[in-house]
């Protein structure tokens, strides 16, 4: 009974074909019109039932595509069905209609009214005040550099994070980087180099020094001062970050093969071509926390003075207070 179930609907077309093929073979035109549709399907029926990769399609022929033709509209049955204005995934549909909205320079104002949850955790509002405060300078910065820093740099709040070039594509870079001009905030270059694209913008540049010491690397992929001063030199560059771990391979260093380096990749980060370029682990130069914070001071004075950090995923919390201590130590 659950056999014939599952291919009765199989049967029927099986059975149709063969009808509307006869039919036509012995009478009426008329009979092409199911035949066209009925034939296709039957073998596709047969393929399925002869087929081992998919069980789906082997347990119910032809009516199991349904299956995978439903699951192939399954995001857009949930963006436009489903799915809530405020639900995120991972932005809200009302977050990406004002994106939406604002690129097409139409209207994006909207009444929020009792459609927003006013009581939920992480809801903010304006308050009223007898004396309000009116604000004239929007440009909120924080000064980032201390003593030892001869140039300091006043950053936005607001800024573009890490994505390397390559991992995005020449053309995204350059709008991001002509938007970090446009609107007086800095540009986070990614492990992989500063690119053409990252300069023709003219935005201001933070250049991450990762594990790999992509353009400012020797020929042996070890980290070059000479390399790195004369790329700092460049006013454009505001700030430097060490990048220490490498977030999404925790434990391993990353890989591009060769096959994707194109002359445009290695000539930013400093690479041959036809070689699959790696970042390893962890950084060559140092290997403690003290070293961490030494490999930070060379930079700063290498850099004539400019701010540097450093960002790291936290795995162990006893290697975060080594660094806490290292730079307590430094500073005294």
């Amino acid at each position: 009974m659950i056999l014939y179930q599952r291919y009765a609907i199989f049967l029927v077309i099986l059975l149709g074909s063969l009808l509307s093929v006869m039919g036509l073979a012995l009478s009426s035109p008329w009979w092409a019109v199911p035949a066209v549709v009925l034939v296709p399907l039957a073998l596709i029926g047969v393929y399925d039932i002869k087929q081992r990769r998919h069980a789906i399609l082997r347990n119910y022929p032809v009516i199991g595509h349904i299956r995978f033709l439903m699951e192939s509209i399954r995001p857009e049955i949930r963006q436009y069905m489903i799915e809530a204005d405020h639900e995120e995934v991972p932005f809200s549909r009302q977050a990406r209609g004002l994106v939406y909205q604002r690129a097409k320079g139409v209207e994006d104002k909207r009444p929020f009214g009792t459609i927003e949850n006013v009581y939920g955790a992480g809801y903010s509002w304006l308050t009223h005040s007898a004396t309000p405060t009116h604000i004239t300078d929007f440009d909120f910065r924080v000064s980032i550099g201390g003593s030892s820093c001869r140039q300091p740099y006043d950053a936005s709040l607001y800024n573009i994070s890490a994505m390397s070039f390559g991992a995005l594509s020449g053309n995204a870079i350059s709008a991001l980087n002509r938007g970090a001009k446009k609107g007086g905030f800095a540009h986070d270059t990614g492990e992989g180099g500063i690119s053409r694209y990252h300069r023709e913008g003219g935005g201001d540049l933070i250049y991450q020094v990762a594990s790999g010491y992509f353009g400012c690397r020797g020929d042996d992929g070890s980290f070059s001062e000479e390399k790195f001063a004369a790329i700092t030199a460049d006013p454009q560059i505001k700030m430097i970050e060490v990048k220490l771990s490498q977030g999404a391979k925790p434990g391993h260093g990353g890989m591009l093969p060769a096959s994707k380096i194109s002359p445009e990749i290695a000539e930013a980060r400093g690479i041959p071509m036809g070689v699959d370029c790696i970042s390893p682990p962890a950084h060559s130069t140092f290997s403690t926390p003290v070293g961490l914070m030494e490999f930070v001071a060379r930079l700063r004075e290498l850099s004539g003075g400019k701010p540097v950090g450093f960002k790291l995923c936290i795995g162990h919390r006893r290697e975060f207070l080594g660094m806490v201590k290292a730079m307590v130590v430094d500073c005294h």
